[in-house]
């Protein structure tokens, strides 16, 4: 791992173009030729179904493949032996998710906008759901969690998750205790876009969910922007792609912690991106040490080395260049560890999540603080939101007029109508407050 190569920067040295540079994210690699392959995907599952999923999973994740639904004695089977240990920590970030999501619960608004005119704003549980769980080279129990419980506690009455299984045909014990803590209802073996297809279009053994939840690679990501964009589809929770953090650093942080911070994120992927700011370049250059000393002891080592290559050191002026720094890059993660990390909380508003202080780690909020851990990537979280109760549901108004109530608006409404040209419209109030009953 001596080979290992951090340089450190300074941000008031390099251009214009250079610091846009040292922001951007990792390359998505061929865009058009990614959308063309998730495009033929879909149209094969949307056409052949159950059939066309079960031979991307052979293909793909398990050769032997002949069913794609997992039966409730099939899980119980599979948790039978699942380690004590495990279940408690499974139990212990169940509650703390179940706690700040109930807190969520959105409610129902009555008010009346003028004498005689009621409008309410109601929420309502969506019926069908469905949780991409991704696979490989990592168990994440936890993002069923993410998913899982936010579904239970609004009462989505169908929660079908999906995940690639392993050459044997298996899921991890750990992923499908927490499903089953979650009530889920559906497990389906498969992955990728076609399992995203399986969500959006239904197959024989599991009918199509109104909405998919859930982090997977391009090709899922890809997916699901495209079935949320059919007519035949369904709606997509966010943009999620690989994961980023970004840290923000004074004389009082210590480098291990940041460097441990930084390589927990840097770990989940060879496109992972991590980023230090910092106006101290002794914290750079001992974040840097603790880099390399602490990749070098990591079961997934040459993953997050991988990462590291595209991630930055940035020596900034100050906090406030810091700030104006975070704030363009719009991070996944944002970690401050300052002595007044809390005080920068209302200048840092553009992230995905924000963890305050030498003691809050992000793998903390990846597990167990109860935050949610599905969050917008890749700049998005300028305009989106980590996921929360309120994706789950579907909100819509009512309105109701008295005769009295329609007639105080009627000059209004009538006005309005002739300024746009629209006649229907004045004449659905005008026949009825012309005539009385």
């Amino acid at each position: 791992m001596s080979e290992l190569q951090i340089p450190i920067e300074q941000w008031q040295s390099l251009s214009e173009a250079e610091q846009a540079q040292r922001l951007a994210r990792p390359g998505r690699a061929q865009a058009e030729s990614l959308r063309e392959k998730v495009s033929v995907i879909l149209s094969d599952v949307r056409d052949n179904g159950e059939r066309a999923v079960l031979n991307y999973t052979r293909e793909f994740d398990n050769p032997e493949a002949t069913s794609l639904r997992m039966s409730s004695e099939q899980v119980d089977a599979a948790i039978a032996g699942l380690d004590d240990k495990i279940k408690r920590a499974i139990n212990t970030a169940y509650q703390t998710i179940y706690r700040f999501h109930e807190a969520q619960r959105p409610q129902n608004l009555s008010i009346e906008t003028a004498p005689g005119v009621q409008c309410e704003l109601r929420y309502t549980p969506l019926d069908a759901v469905g949780l991409y769980i991704p696979g490989g080279s990592a168990t994440l129990p936890s993002t069923a969690l993410m998913l899982g419980v936010p579904a239970q506690i609004t009462g989505c009455q169908r929660v079908v998750m999906v995940s690639p299984p392993n050459k044997q045909g298996e899921l991890p014990a750990a992923l499908l205790y927490a499903a089953k803590c979650c009530g889920v209802t559906d497990i389906l073996l498969c992955g990728g876009a076609q399992a995203i297809g399986a969500l959006a279009y239904g197959i024989e053994s599991s009918p199509a969910v109104g909405k998919v939840f859930g982090p997977g690679n391009s090709f899922v990501t890809e997916a699901k922007q495209q079935v949320s964009q059919n007519d035949s589809g369904c709606a997509m929770d966010l943009p999620a792609g690989p994961s980023e953090l970004l840290v923000i650093a004074d004389d009082s942080a210590n480098p291990a912690y940041v460097a441990a911070d930084l390589l927990s994120q840097a770990e989940h992927g060879p496109d992972s991106q991590v980023i230090l700011l910092t106006p101290s370049m002794a914290v750079a250059e001992n974040v840097r040490q603790e880099l390399i000393a602490q990749c070098a002891q990591l079961s997934r080592a040459d993953i997050a080395e991988q990462a590291l290559q595209a991630s930055r050191l940035l020596v900034v002026s100050d906090m406030n260049e810091a700030i104006a720094i975070s704030e363009t890059y719009a991070p996944e993660h944002l970690s401050i560890q300052t002595d007044n990390a809390r005080e920068l909380l209302p200048q840092l508003t553009r992230a995905g999540s924000v963890f305050v202080g030498h003691y809050t780690p992000e793998s903390g909020g990846d597990y167990a603080t109860g935050t949610n851990h599905v969050l917008p990537t890749y700049g998005y979280a300028r305009n989106y939101s980590s996921l929360g109760l309120v994706d789950f549901y579907r909100r819509y108004t009512v309105q109701e007029a008295s005769q009295d109530g329609l007639r105080q608006l009627a000059e209004a409404i009538t006005t309005l109508a002739d300024v746009e040209g629209l006649d229907a419209h004045k004449r659905a109030v005008t026949i009825r407050t012309e005539n009385k009953p």
